[in-house]
C-alpha cells in the first residue's frame, strides 16, 4: 500500500514537472529621479504607438516554462517622464491624435524593436537578466524624419526566494533605467534635435543615416555613474 502511495506521488511529481510552470511578470510604474541637467530649448511632441503602450512579450523557456512580460503602460508613462525632465515643453500625443493640430519644434515617436530575457535555468547562475532595444524616430515640425537611433539597454538582477517574477521584474526595470541614462546621455548629441528649435530641415539634411547606442558608445575613462550622480550607465547589475 505505501509503496502504491509512493508510486501514486511520484507520477504526481513527473506529470507536475512535465506541464512546467507559467509566470507572469505585470510592471508597475517605476520611479526615475529627476536629472542633474539643463533642460534641452526644445519644445517636443511625444508620440507612444498602441505596439509601445500595450508591449507583452510571450516566450516558453526550455520547452517548458512559460513567461509572460507585460511593459505595458509602465513603459509609456516612463519614457514620459523622462522626456519632461529633458525638454523645456512636452506635448503627449494620443495613437489618433493629428501632429498638424499641435506646435513642437519635434516630435519623438519611441518603439521596441526587440526584448529578451534570461533565468537562471538557461545561464546557470542565480541572475536573471534582461535586454531591450529601442527605436527613437525623431521628426520635425512638419513630418520630416530628423533621425532614427536605436538604444540598446540590459539589467540584471539576482534570484531571490523559489519564484523568479519579482527578480525578472528587477531586471526589466534596471534595463529601462539603462535607456533612460543612455538617452539623457546621448540623444541631443546623436538626434541633432536641439537644431529643430530652428525650423523644419532642409531637404539636403533630411533622413539621415540611423545611429546606435549603448554602453560601448561610452567614452573615454569617465565614469559614466558620475556624470548625472543618479543613473548607472551601461549595462545595470543589482548585485547582491
Amino acid at each position: 500500500m505505501i509503496d502504491r502511495l509512493r508510486l501514486a506521488s511520484l507520477a504526481g511529481i513527473a506529470v507536475f514537472l512535465a506541464a512546467g510552470c507559467s509566470s507572469t511578470v505585470s510592471m508597475q510604474m517605476p520611479t526615475i529621479p529627476e536629472p542633474r541637467l539643463e533642460k534641452i530649448p526644445v519644445d517636443v511632441a511625444v508620440r507612444i504607438p498602441d505596439q509601445f503602450h500595450n508591449f507583452v512579450h510571450t516566450e516558453d523557456v526550455l520547452g517548458r516554462d512559460k513567461w509572460t512580460i507585460e511593459l505595458g503602460n509602465s513603459n509609456a508613462n516612463f519614457f514620459n517622464q523622462l522626456f519632461n525632465y529633458m525638454f523645456t515643453s512636452v506635448i503627449i500625443l494620443g495613437e489618433d491624435d493629428d501632429p498638424r493640430d499641435y506646435q513642437f519644434d519635434a516630435l519623438i515617436e519611441p518603439s521596441i524593436e526587440g526584448f529578451e530575457f534570461s533565468i537562471p535555468n538557461q545561464t546557470q547562475t542565480e541572475a536573471f537578466a534582461v535586454w531591450i532595444r529601442y527605436r527613437m524616430n525623431v521628426y520635425d515640425s512638419v513630418g520630416t524624419r530628423a533621425s532614427s537611433w536605436t538604444v540598446n539597454a540590459y539589467g540584471k538582477s539576482q534570484k531571490e526566494g523559489i519564484g523568479g517574477s519579482n527578480a525578472l521584474k528587477r531586471a526589466a526595470v534596471l534595463a529601462m533605467r539603462d535607456a533612460a541614462a543612455l538617452i539623457v546621455m546621448q540623444m541631443e548629441k546623436v538626434t541633432k534635435i536641439r537644431d529643430l528649435a530652428d525650423g523644419p530641415l532642409t531637404p539636403d539634411s533630411a533622413e539621415p543615416e540611423t545611429a546606435v547606442a549603448d554602453a560601448s558608445d561610452q567614452a573615454g575613462d569617465e565614469e559614466p555613474a558620475s556624470v548625472i550622480g543618479i543613473f548607472a550607465i551601461g549595462g545595470i547589475d543589482d548585485v547582491p
